[in-house]
């Protein structure tokens, strides 16, 4: 039997991020392109009309774990840092985060349109 857990997801969120290993990119924000899922505890009870929000969490937490917690000016050398830093700020702000899942495409080097980048999955320790 497997426990049941809520997913909220938030996608295709666009953000300019100091990221890049080559010369060419490291100097410049790059635009990415990243979305993010979380599973969540659920409550005991079943949501009724009247549930307030703090029986869940609010999108926007996920939205900004991605657009403002991000340090300005710091630069990652991989999106893969990018990505355990949306992490560990989703971990660190609410404790029925049970897993994170976070997808990122580095739109800049597309050319026809294909979608480059990584999905990284982490779960609570």
């Amino acid at each position: 039997m497997t426990d049941d857990l809520l997913q909220l997801r938030v996608s295709g969120i666009e953000t300019m991020v100091l990221t890049g290993i080559y010369s060419e990119e490291t100097h410049l924000p790059q635009p990415l392109r990243v979305s993010v899922t979380v599973d969540l505890k659920l409550p005991e009870r079943k949501y009724a009309p009247d549930t307030p929000l703090s029986e869940s969490k609010n999108y926007l937490d996920l939205k900004h774990a991605v657009t403002r917690s991000l340090p300005e000016g710091l630069h990652f050398t991989l999106i893969e840092a990018v990505a355990d830093h949306v992490c560990a700020v989703l971990f660190a702000e609410d404790e029925r985060v049970l897993r994170v899942e976070v997808t990122i495409v580095k739109l800049a080097i597309s050319e026809n349109g294909e979608e480059i980048g990584i999905r990284m999955v982490r779960n609570r320790a």
